[in-house]
């Protein structure tokens, strides 16, 4: 059974507008969902990826086979936010077992480690600036603290993203040892705290 599915923060969320009256009602597809993502999931990934990174630093976190990796190995640390069937925006992680990130940590998932090491969050670009990379995030880490097993969140990010990590909680570890090509990164952690309060308190 997928994790997602007996978890509240990911339960999918379907909003349809109301039916007026003497209109028969249609099937149709979820107005809003929240879901993990799957391998099937990849190319509409790495389409937003490429856009939304390329056009900015010129490098995608991840390529297209790393995507793929990822959402076959843990596609419970992912999460995809989508808008009447469409992917509009989305987070990949993976467990990483150390303090600090590595160059290791690129590509490589450590089932055993106690932190998850968000990849990389990006917004479809028609729904940008409409908030919904802050509430993506806000409900991933509430997912996070379901999760007995995890213990923080660690993210590397170029200069100007640092407040919009630090307005979700994220706090500055400095620079990071990590470089692609000439850029380089701020090493970021969020405190995953109180897990048994959240799981009595959300039905975790």
């Amino acid at each position: 059974m997928s994790v997602v599915s007996t978890l509240p923060f990911l339960k999918p969320i379907h909003m349809r507008a109301p039916i007026s009256p003497g209109r028969q009602r249609r099937h149709t597809l979820p107005a809003s969902e929240f879901r993990s993502l799957n391998t099937e999931d990849a190319i509409s990934v790495f389409e937003i990826e490429r856009e939304a990174f390329i056009s900015v630093s010129g490098e995608c976190p991840l390529h297209l086979d790393e995507v793929r990796h990822f959402l076959t190995l843990c596609p419970e640390l992912s999460l995809g936010w989508f808008e009447q069937g469409r992917l509009v925006a989305f987070i990949i992680g993976s467990l990483w077992d150390q303090d600090r990130l590595t160059n290791d940590a690129l590509t490589l998932h450590k089932p055993h480690g106690t932190t998850v090491h968000i990849h990389v969050l990006a917004v479809h670009r028609t729904f940008r600036q409409q908030g919904k990379g802050s509430i993506l995030l806000w409900r991933y880490l509430q997912y996070l603290r379901c999760l007995p097993y995890v213990r923080r969140a660690v993210l590397m990010c170029e200069d100007f993203l640092v407040p919009f990590y630090q307005k979700s909680g994220f706090k500055g570890q400095g620079p990071s040892e990590i470089t692609v090509g000439s850029l380089t990164f701020i090493e970021m952690y969020y405190p995953i705290r109180g897990h048994a309060f959240m799981r009595r308190n959300s039905g975790c």
